[in-house]
């Protein structure tokens, strides 16, 4: 196990990233250029995921100086009791010791995913995909480059260039200690992880978004939310996949047919529920089992419902457990709303397309949890710990 290195440390160490991800800008972003033309481009999501451009590495350089900025957060006091007996008994933060994070396709993740890690006192292990090897292992380069820089041993930061098979037999026999697994992907990969790891495992992948367009909905506000979470990045787990409508809006019929003109105009498929597809003259869905499928594509279902109930009944059925969102102008039906919705993160007129950790403050995620132990939604530098009970006693028995 690696000893806790001093926070002055770990922040040198950042910094010293961010130069290096400068400087090697374009060595980076040519490196890149040889894992797309080596990508089939049979998934149009997972290959915009792959691109490493200049905003990508801004984003990668943003996330670093934000972390370096943070208070520690292994430490933290979170529980202090004074015993009857005289012993002193005090809970803190601590970091887990190891974590592995298995992903797909994105080579920000093996900045960000890496930088939270080595602030928050842990070693990682990094197990990319196969579409992105090159562009990985040049992060890891400029990773240990970083860490031997400040005199730290590169075994911090560690990438496992494995390929299925051995991936599934180091996590059912791992050849070192692994505290915490965070799998990144599509579904398959996360049943992959939870069927073979011997450890805990967070779950973060799975978005299946909606919005519910309330009887008191500002429609332009609507509209634009709605345009927003599903056009403006297909790729993503907080991207829009579903709508429900409010049967109770005034108009709603005229308000269904203009979302699916301009949602269609933006080059989106629009299927709808038998109640839309009467009024819109849209393609009906087959099955119901259709509203559990998180597309990352260019396709949409929109749906009416006949209350707020309903509404939220049918989004905590069928949703993935992230994020949710209602257009109301009604305070009071919104908060019902948001209690009672069951997903990571609920909002009022605004686009899931938030549900991030650079967006909420926390300076980038290593992963967006739609579990429910031990963190939920963003897991950003301050939730990465687990603790630790303190106690100091002077002889005491029991």
């Amino acid at each position: 196990m690696n000893h806790l290195l001093p926070i002055q440390k770990r922040d040198l160490v950042l910094s010293s990233m961010v130069e290096l991800l400068e400087k090697e800008r374009a060595s980076l972003k040519t490196t890149n250029q040889q894992d797309i033309s080596n990508y089939s481009g049979e998934d149009l999501a997972m290959e915009k995921r792959l691109l490493v451009d200049d905003a990508k590495i801004d984003g990668m350089i943003l996330s670093l100086q934000q972390l370096a900025c943070q208070e520690d957060p292994i430490g933290v006091e979170r529980f202090n009791f004074d015993h009857s007996n005289g012993m002193k008994i005090i809970n803190k933060t601590a970091a887990f010791g190891t974590i592995m994070i298995i992903y797909e396709s994105r080579p920000d993740v093996t900045v960000e995913a890496a930088g939270i890690a080595f602030k928050s006192g842990n070693k990682i292990l990094l197990k990319g995909g196969k579409e992105s090897l090159l562009s990985n292992l040049k992060i890891i380069d400029l990773w240990h480059q970083a860490l031997k820089e400040n005199n730290i041993s590169t075994d911090w930061v560690e990438y496992l260039n494995y390929n299925r098979q051995e991936t599934q037999t180091f996590l059912e026999t791992p050849t070192q200690k692994v505290d915490l697994i965070v799998p990144r992907g599509g579904e398959k990969l996360i049943a992959f992880v939870k069927k073979h790891a011997t450890c805990p495992v967070i779950i973060s992948g799975r978005g299946n978004n909606f919005v519910y367009v309330n009887a008191h909905a500002d429609l332009d506000q609507a509209l634009a939310i709605i345009i927003n979470g599903k056009t403006s990045n297909i790729s993503v787990c907080n991207a829009l996949d579903k709508v429900l409508i409010d049967t109770n809006l005034e108009n709603w019929e005229e308000f269904a047919k203009k979302l699916i003109t301009e949602l269609q105009l933006k080059n989106i498929t629009v299927l709808g529920d038998q109640g839309i597809s009467k009024v819109a003259n849209i393609r009906q869905i087959e099955s119901d089992l259709i509203w559990h499928e998180e597309f990352l594509d260019y396709k949409i279902v929109i749906g009416t419902t006949n209350c707020d109930q309903e509404a939220i009944d049918k989004i905590n059925k069928y949703c993935g457990g992230h994020s949710a969102s209602i257009i109301t102008r009604n305070v009071s039906t919104a908060q019902y709303f948001m209690e009672n919705v069951d997903t990571a993160a609920v909002y009022q007129n605004a686009s899931t397309r938030f549900t991030d950790g650079g967006q909420f403050g926390l300076g980038g995620e290593l992963a967006i949890s739609t579990d429910k132990l031990h963190q939920r939604g963003p897991i950003g530098l301050q939730h990465l710990v687990t603790n630790k009970w303190y106690i100091y006693g002077d002889g005491q028995i029991r």
